[in-house]
């Protein structure tokens, strides 16, 4: 989820800023903390880092050093259970507001389309890890479904076990993601390492396709590659569009992220990646030991805002680690990750004292 409060109380300053409006360290710092809500909204919640992929674009591959853990169901229950959805006439307000403010409509499709209407809404479920190696995962969905909140996550395909996946349908998953990168089995095994293909993991997603309409479940199946500017990427994507014809899959072509650490001249189209960083004041993290963190980016827990085993979310959130974090972003600190290995312009770059 991200705070759409948030979202539309900034637009307005957010595009002056954009259009090259530029005010002092201390009036932006005002301006972001009376837009800021004091009640807490957490974009993921990364329930497992463990992986068995290795993806070239992801510095978990080459440079993840923390232990390798799946979160505690303890822990998970007392982190959900502080949150709330969003009532549906806060919703209904956000999609007024972005078909206004970005000229998108509630039934498209496309990536940014997916940033607006599916993640603002869902609690993401994913972080440096493939959920579908979480193996508590059914009941997580399930006690979220209980509480009223939508979910969400993207994983690996060639993870699929049929009947654990069917079990997340059955407990209300909202919608899970499966990246695929190309038709082409050693293609796709160039990208995202040995332990993936093309062939096996398609006949997976059909299988549960069938599953899904034989049973009635409502989880929406996405279909997405990621943009990696490769030869053959725009026929690949043509080709993995043409085979989820007809399946109701909502399949689209996802822009790079960290693009600092694979640099393949790709050019994002993400209004995510396009506007400034807003997780300061948006959004939090927490990681699969419980850690809140700077973002879903931070691989490395390099910047702990606070530990959700011994914190409510609320005293996190409105703390002096956050109240220091918020200020790194308008300085600019050097040497975190925000400014070292993130390729988005952090607020402080707007200010008339950068």
């Amino acid at each position: 989820m991200i705070d759409i409060h948030f979202y539309q109380d900034f637009y307005k300053l957010k595009s002056g800023l954009m259009a090259g409006q530029r005010l002092e360290r201390e009036e932006l710092f005002n301006r972001l903390e009376q837009c800021r809500r004091r009640e807490p909204v957490l974009y993921n919640l990364e329930t497992t880092n463990a992986c068995n992929m290795k993806c070239e674009m992801c510095p978990r591959t080459t440079m993840m050093t923390r232990q390798v853990e799946t979160m505690d169901q303890e822990t998970f229950e007392l982190v959900v259970r502080q949150l709330r959805p969003w009532t549906q006439d806060e919703w209904s307000q956000w999609e007024s507001f972005v078909q206004e403010a970005y000229g998108i409509a509630p039934d498209a499709v496309s990536e940014n389309h997916f940033f607006l209407y599916i993640i603002p809404k869902v609690l993401v479920l994913h972080g440096y890890g493939d959920p579908l190696l979480d193996r508590q995962m059914g009941s997580r969905v399930s006690l979220l479904s209980e509480l009223g909140i939508p979910t969400y996550f993207s994983c690996n395909p060639a993870n699929i076990s049929l009947d654990r996946v069917e079990e997340m349908f059955k407990a209300g998953l909202g919608y899970i993601k499966f990246s695929v990168e190309s038709p082409d089995d050693t293609r796709h095994k160039e990208i995202r390492g040995p332990a993936s293909d093309f062939t096996q993991s398609y006949r997976k997603i059909m299988e549960l396709f069938e599953r899904k309409a034989k049973h009635g479940y409502a989880t929406k199946i996405v279909i997405t590659m990621l943009n990696l500017n490769k030869p053959m990427q725009k026929d690949d994507f043509r080709e993995v569009q043409k085979a989820f014809e007809g399946t109701g899959a909502y399949v689209y072509l996802k822009s790079q992220d960290q693009l600092w650490y694979n640099q393949t001249g790709a050019q994002t189209q993400s209004i995510h990646w396009i506007e400034p960083c807003q997780f300061p004041w948006s959004s939090m993290t927490i990681k699969s030991n419980g850690e809140s963190v700077q973002c879903v980016e931070d691989f490395n827990n390099e910047i702990i805002l606070g530990d959700v085993r011994s914190q409510s979310l609320a005293d996190i959130w409105n703390g002096e680690a956050y109240n220091r974090f918020r200020w790194d972003h308008l300085l600019l600190t050097k040497g975190i990750k925000c400014t070292d290995q993130c390729d988005m312009k952090l607020i402080g770059e707007f200010t008339s004292d950068a």
